[in-house]
């Protein structure tokens, strides 16, 4: 089992900057990835970006790459998601979550932490 929380969610105006947190616990010697999803309201959860535990290989939705970096300290368990330039359609509740294998499924999921860009 692994357990995922995340933290630092808020309010911000466009243009601003956040980042989230997302601390593991549990086995996560045996993960693969860590991912960020984000579920505005009315819409299905989508992916937002992916980083592997060993060698910090990346990938990000279009529609947030060159504002969000992702990045991990493995000393700490804990992956974060760095926001910039935030627009009010990033609002969303942004969720981590973590994967065993390097396809599939992603097999555990933290609580999730609203993220509000007010225009």
């Amino acid at each position: 089992q692994v357990q995922l929380v995340e933290s630092g969610g808020g309010l911000v105006q466009a243009g601003g900057s956040l980042r989230l947190s997302c601390a593991a616990s549990g086995r996560t010697f045996s993960s693969y990835a860590m991912g960020w999803f984000r579920q505005a309201p009315g819409k299905e959860r989508e992916f937002v970006a992916r980083i592997t535990w060993s060698g910090g290989s990346t990938n990000y939705a279009n529609s947030v790459k060159g504002r969000f970096t992702t990045s991990r300290d493995n000393a700490k368990n804990t992956v974060y998601l760095q926001m910039n330039s935030l627009k009010p359609e990033d609002t969303a509740v942004y969720y981590c979550a973590n994967r065993v294998n390097p396809i599939g499924q992603w097999d555990y999921w933290g609580q999730g932490t609203q993220v509000t860009v007010s225009s």
